[in-house]
């Protein structure tokens, strides 16, 4: 049994790939699914976030579980094999955890000690956990990340700053428009995790640079109403329906797109009476929920992911000591994980050998119990006390190979060796 990672991350993939694979919260019950349906896959977790698309999974055949979910992939990409696995990273084991601990930290992703990712990998568990999908392996796998994560934001300064996708969006307009945000007339569409931060990031702009209206416009309309009511009061801030986008875009100085859906909420024809009067626009989405092809229209300002991740570059520098430090916390979650994970894969073998050696050892005392009596009194609880003591001494040492091979292959051949030799 191996747990594995296979994914496409923003490192070695073009947003053009990430978005073709993103598993929107709609698909994920049927992504879940067939991955529970494949014999070689035991449990589960898919963790789509902006920049990432990653499935993990409890196997029985490394190489076939590689083979299988990179053509899922494929499938969700609509492209051949080949161009997807060029593209996939793969880890096994020990390393799974490692890459985990470090992308709930915010260490792997393109805005250092972004918070959005800590909360992005917690839900990636519930999901699966309710789908039914993620067993004890993983679940502990991902207890243990959320943990590492929170204590690195606790004990060090990585938060500080630029530490979310909403907040780089918000800095990004500041150099990329004249004014930044001041005055400015903004659309936010979308009301989750993503619109949600830049509402509230809107809200933390110094006076002189505050917009002069905000308006939310959302699928749900009560989600609209909900973010605009718990918007900091500085700000001036409405809800708008769905079917009023294209009118709220067209009186609009600057849009954020922040919503999940499979394809483009925002085309050309929708920004047009807008660039008029000048647009910038910034897609946020993943998928990507503005058509790229509007970044052709004269007065229009199209960024998106791939302008964030340069934007935000420069300030990694700035928090290289704090990024050290929570890389050694990340190490000591680490060690803690991994020798917790060698006593509870070593306990229920250990337990099962103790117990069927402790049944032979007193099932064969009292066999010769009769023949003990005739030594005298005591002679029995003497060969008990006895027999008890050279048994722990004969497990002793392989006790502690199960122990410290847990996890390991050496550790479960040792285990199915046991198994098989003691019927266990």
């Amino acid at each position: 049994m191996s747990v594995v990672v296979v994914g496409i991350e923003h490192q070695q993939a073009p947003l053009e790939l990430l978005e073709r694979v993103t598993v929107v919260d709609a698909d994920l019950a049927k992504v879940l699914g067939t991955l529970r349906s494949w014999e070689n896959v035991q449990e589960a977790v898919v963790l789509s976030t902006c920049l990432r698309t990653e499935v993990y999974a409890v196997v029985d055949r490394f190489h076939d579980a590689l083979d299988d979910v990179s053509e899922l992939l494929a499938a969700r990409a609509g492209l051949r094999l080949d161009d997807v696995q060029e593209r996939t990273a793969v880890r096994f084991d020990d390393d799974v955890a490692a890459h985990l601990f470090r992308v709930a930290a915010g260490l792997e992703s393109a805005v250092l000690g972004e918070t959005e990712v800590l909360g992005q990998v917690r839900r990636a568990w519930e999901r699966a956990q309710e789908e039914r999908a993620a067993g004890p392996v993983l679940g502990e796998l991902f207890r243990s990340a959320v943990q590492a994560g929170k204590r690195v934001r606790a004990e060090t300064g990585i938060a500080r700053g630029t530490t979310s996708f909403s907040h780089a969006a918000i800095e990004l307009v500041g150099t990329r428009r004249e004014g930044g945000l001041g005055g400015a007339r903004v659309v936010v569409l979308g009301a989750g995790e993503m619109g949600t931060g830049v509402v509230q990031a809107l809200g933390r702009l110094p006076a002189g640079r505050l917009p002069a209206s905000v308006v939310v416009v959302n699928r749900s309309r009560e989600r609209a109403r909900q973010l605009a009511a718990a918007a900091p009061e500085r700000l001036s801030v409405r809800d708008a329906p769905a079917e009023a986008l294209e009118h709220e875009v067209a009186g609009a100085d600057v849009v954020f797109a922040a919503v999940e859906a499979d394809g483009h909420v925002l085309g050309a024809g929708a920004l047009a009476r807008a660039a008029a009067h000048g647009l910038l626009v910034v897609d946020l989405g993943m998928p990507r929920n503005v058509d790229p092809a509007a970044a052709e229209l004269d007065g229009v300002t199209l960024l998106d992911m791939d302008d964030l991740r340069s934007a935000v570059t420069q300030a990694l520098d700035e928090r290289r000591a704090e990024a050290d430090r929570a890389g050694e916390i990340v190490a000591e979650e680490l060690v803690r994980y991994r020798a917790a994970s060698r006593e509870r894969g070593a306990a229920p073998v250990v337990s099962a050998l103790r117990a069927r050696l402790e049944e032979l050892r007193t099932a064969e005392l009292d066999r010769r119990r009769s023949q003990l009596e005739r030594f005298g009194d005591g002679a029995v609880e003497e060969v008990d006390a006895l027999t008890r003591s050279i048994l722990a001494k004969v497990l002793h040492e392989p006790t502690v190979v199960l122990r410290e091979t847990s996890g390991t292959s050496k550790g479960e051949r040792l285990v199915e060796a046991l198994r098989a030799l003691f019927d266990l």
